[in-house]
Parts: structure tokens; sequence; C-alpha cells
């Protein structure tokens, strides 16, 4: 939710820092309405269905891409690890909360990546925050996409650098800013491989070339990407262009069915990182039952490349659909799947009448998305049935016929 942004009080005034809080109000309107879309709470959830409010919907907002959350073998490792280690490591990475499971899972997941090494963070957030604070410098240069993670945004404000940022996936505008920087200064560009909220892709072929040409070193956020794209290995794989991709991290609260986050890349830049981090030193390293279940989905993802394939086609058939009635989907070339609306008042209302017929998915709005590209995010899983598929397109249609969008 969004709100007026705080104005100045005049000199002398004394002021309550409080006062903001108070002069919030827009959440309790759009709850009195009936259109608040946030925070809802959920009595069930098997992975294609909730329970909520004491029914089941269809869940097409969830970034469980390939259904992994309730796979009995990623189930029964994350209780197993509670019955070995515990709830809690109770300490962080630095110190005492380093098991021989997360090594495990770090050497796999450099693996599967591509990479020599690879560290394994409480949240995919706090991976962000922790890398590029680390490696971004008083002396050095951050470019990022405008359509980046927040995660990316908040990091690179909390590093010591310069920011720049181009408009989304403009790579004149990266050019220009690229040969701008001096090349006394170190440069760091960083992307989503997979953006988010539209379900589009970074060029990364020309952005390694950029990157090259101007020396800079990239970062590639592949949380919503991998075991979506690249047969599962991300979007570097995708396009081929992994050995020239600097960093790539990514999340496990996405595909691999838990919480965490990883970054991975050449042993030694990890290792630096791994010591500079403060995100990872000065936090409670990530419990034995979220790396066990992401150790296991990583092993599943590699033992059953069939729900690769299959969350793509089921990506199509909605995506396809969608279109076929109508519906303005973007760019979109993955599993997520944006339905422009482009008012906010009309995109929670359009959310509240599909989670009335039974459909539950995201609605976005500005900062989330830009004014004019508010949206219904959808997301699909490999685990959706073709009858889920056709339920959703059906609910669209009569909402979208209802209001006139279609």
């Amino acid at each position: 939710m969004t709100s007026t942004e705080p104005v100045a009080a005049p000199p002398g005034v004394m002021t309550d820092l409080f006062d903001k809080a108070h002069a919030f109000t827009i959440a309790h309107e759009t709850k009195a309405s009936g259109l608040y879309p946030y925070f809802l709470a959920m009595e069930g959830n098997e992975g294609t269905e909730a329970i909520y409010q004491g029914r089941r919907i269809l869940m097409f907002g969830s970034n469980n891409y390939l259904g992994l959350t309730t796979h009995p073998k990623v189930r029964e490792a994350s209780q197993q690890a509670v019955a070995d280690f515990g709830t809690s490591c109770t300490g962080s990475r630095f110190l005492n909360g380093t098991l021989e499971l997360h090594l495990q899972l770090e050497r796999e997941l450099a693996a599967w990546v591509g990479k020599e090494a690879a560290l394994v963070f409480s949240t995919g957030m706090q991976t962000n925050l922790g890398v590029v604070s680390s490696l971004v410098g008083r002396f050095d240069t951050v470019i990022l996409d405008k359509d980046d993670h927040a995660s990316i945004v908040d990091a690179a404000r909390l590093s010591w650098g310069q920011i720049k940022r181009y408009r989304h996936n403009d790579m004149e505008q990266l050019d220009r800013m690229l040969a701008d920087v001096p090349d006394d200064r170190g440069k760091l560009v960083v992307v989503d491989g997979l953006y988010s909220m539209e379900g589009d892709l970074a060029p990364l072929p020309e952005i390694v070339e950029l990157c090259k040409r101007y020396g800079a070193r990239l970062m590639v956020d592949d949380a919503h990407s991998l075991g979506v794209m690249g047969d599962g290995h991300g979007t570097s794989a995708h396009f081929g262009v992994t050995e020239s991709v600097d960093l790539v991290m990514s999340t496990f609260s996405k595909s691999l069915a838990s919480l965490g986050g990883f970054i991975a890349g050449d042993d030694q830049i990890v290792h630096y990182i791994q010591h500079h981090a403060r995100s990872l030193i000065f936090s409670a390293s990530i419990p034995p039952a979220n790396a066990a279940a992401a150790l296991a989905a990583l092993q599943v993802m590699e033992a059953e490349p069939e729900r690769v394939i299959q969350v793509h086609q089921n990506a199509d058939r909605l995506r396809f659909g969608l279109r076929d009635l109508g519906f303005d989907t973007g760019a979109s070339v993955t599993p997520v799947i944006p339905v422009i609306v482009g008012d906010d008042t009309l995109t929670f209302f359009m959310w509240k009448q599909l989670l009335d017929a039974g459909v539950y998915v995201n609605a976005i709005i500005s900062p989330a998305t830009p004014k004019g590209r508010q949206l219904l995010r959808t997301s699909v899983m490999a685990t959706h049935t073709a009858d889920q598929l056709d339920r959703v397109l059906e609910a669209f249609e009569q909402v979208g016929k209802q209001v006139g969008l279609i």
C-alpha cells in the first residue's frame, strides 16, 4: 500500500515521530471497502489449492513453481532434520551455526548453477543485502535495472557506492551509464534474471557484452528463475552465458520449497563475501529443517526434470488462454503471468471478484509496479491440473467481462 509522503513540519514546530503512522489511513480505508488484498490468513495450503475462510480456493498466487512444498521427499527430509539437529542452530554461520548440512547444500547448489562455490544465507533478502553491500565500496558504482527487486535496491543503498538505475531492459541507457563511470571505479551491474511482477527476462547476452566492454562485474538474481529457466539451472543457463556471469543469487522460497538464499561464484569472491557480509555474520543461520528441505528439493529437481517441462506447458496454457480472451499479459514468457489492469481500484475490485469465484491471485500496485501498469499477478505450478487452469480462465473471463476489461 502507498500513501502520501509525509511533509516536513515548519521550523520550530515540535514533531512526533509517530505522526506518519497515525496519518497512514489508506489500508484501513481499503479494508473497510472490503477490497484489502494483503495479509490474508490461509487455514490450509496443499500447493495448488488452499483453504481460506473455510472454503477451498485455487492457488495461483504462489511462487511454488515446481510444486515441491508437498513432495514427500522434501517433507520427510525436513522432518528428519528436526529429529537429528533440533529446531534451530542458535547461532550465526560465522560462529556456532554452521552444519555439514549447510556445506553439502552449498556444494550441490554451486554445481547446479555452474559455479565454483556457494554461500547460504538465512533469507533471499539477506543474501542481496550482504552481497552487494560487502562488494560495493565508497569508490565503486552499482548499476541497477529500475525493475530490480526491492532487496537489490535496498542492498545498493546500504553500500557506500554510487547508485545508477537504467530504464527496464534499456540496453542503450545501460551502455551510456557504463560509459560514464570512470575507469578507476569498480562497477557492479545487478539484474533480475526473471522479473517477478511481469514475468519477462533480462537480456543477459547483451548485458554480458556491455559488462565485458566496460570492465563491469555482473550479478544475476535468479530467485524466480532457478528451477524454471535453463532446464532449472537458471537464466544464465537459459541464455548459455553461465561462464560470463560473475555472481548468481537465488532463494529457497520459490522452486526450492523452503526459506533461505544463496550466492554462487568464484571461490575467492564467495570467500570474501563470507567474511564481510554483515547480514550473514550477524544473523542466525538457516535452520536445519529449511536447509534439508532445500537440499531435498534440489535433488528432486535433478531427478524429475519433467517438472520444469510441465510448469512451462501449464504456463503456456494459461498465458495463451488469457491472451485469447483479450487480456494484456505484457512480455511474459515464463510461469509468472501478469494481467495488466492499469488502475488501483479496479485491480483490487477484480482481485476480490476472483477470490469470491474461488481463485487467489496477487493484486500488485505502485511502487511494486509502475503507475499505469497495476496488475493481477498470476503464477503457475507444475502441479496445476488442466481442469484447474481451465477453471481459472473461466473466472477471469467472467470477471474481465463484468468490469469491461475485455
